[in-house]
C-alpha cells in the first residue's frame, strides 16, 4: 500500500481534473490558488435548472443577459444530495416542505395527505428530485427561487 507521502507525489504528477481529492474543499482550494484569488470559487453563481419549465428557462436566460455563465445544474439529470439539500433549504431560509411543488403529479401520488418531517421531506425530494421548487439559483451563502425568475436578480450584483 503506498504512503500517503507517495500519493501524495503521484497526484502532484496528474493536472487537476485528474487528481484525487480528500474532499471538495481541496479542489476549490487549489482553483483558488491557480487564478492567483482572481475568481472566488464560493461566489461562483449555481442555477437548478429543468429546461422543460419555462420560468427555469426565463432565469437562466436572464442570467446570462447579465453576462454571467452560472454552472447549470439539471437536477433531474444530477438530482442534489440530500446534504445538498440540506444546505440549499438554509440558504434560502426555508423548510425542506417549502420547497415542495405540489401540484407535481408524484406529490399527489405519493405525499398529499402525510405530515411528514423535515427529515421525512428531504428523504422525499432525495428520492423524487421532481417536486422541488424550480429553479433555484444559488450564490455564495444565498439561493432565491426563480418564480418569478426576477428574483435572480437579488443574486447578480
Amino acid at each position: 500500500m503506498p504512503s500517503r507521502k507517495e500519493e501524495d507525489d503521484v497526484n502532484d504528477e496528474l493536472g487537476p481534473e485528474q487528481r484525487e481529492y480528500s474532499s471538495p474543499a481541496c479542489l476549490l482550494h487549489e482553483f483558488d490558488q491557480q487564478t492567483n484569488g482572481a475568481v472566488d470559487p464560493g461566489d461562483a453563481l449555481t442555477i437548478y435548472h429543468n429546461p422543460a419549465c419555462s420560468k427555469s428557462r426565463k432565469t437562466l436566460a436572464l442570467i446570462q443577459a447579465s453576462g454571467i455563465t452560472p454552472r447549470v445544474i439539471e437536477y433531474l439529470k444530477t438530482p442534489p444530495t440530500r446534504a445538498e439539500l440540506m444546505a440549499i433549504v438554509s440558504k434560502l431560509g426555508i423548510t425542506p416542505a417549502q420547497l415542495v411543488r405540489t401540484s407535481e403529479p408524484v406529490f399527489q401520488e405519493k405525499y398529499s395527505g402525510r405530515g411528514l418531517d423535515d427529515t421525512q421531506w428531504l428523504d422525499a425530494l432525495t428520492a423524487d428530485p421532481i417536486l422541488m421548487q424550480r429553479p433555484i439559483v444559488v450564490r455564495g451563502n444565498a439561493a432565491v427561487i426563480g418564480r418569478p425568475p426576477e428574483n435572480a436578480r437579488r443574486l447578480l450584483v
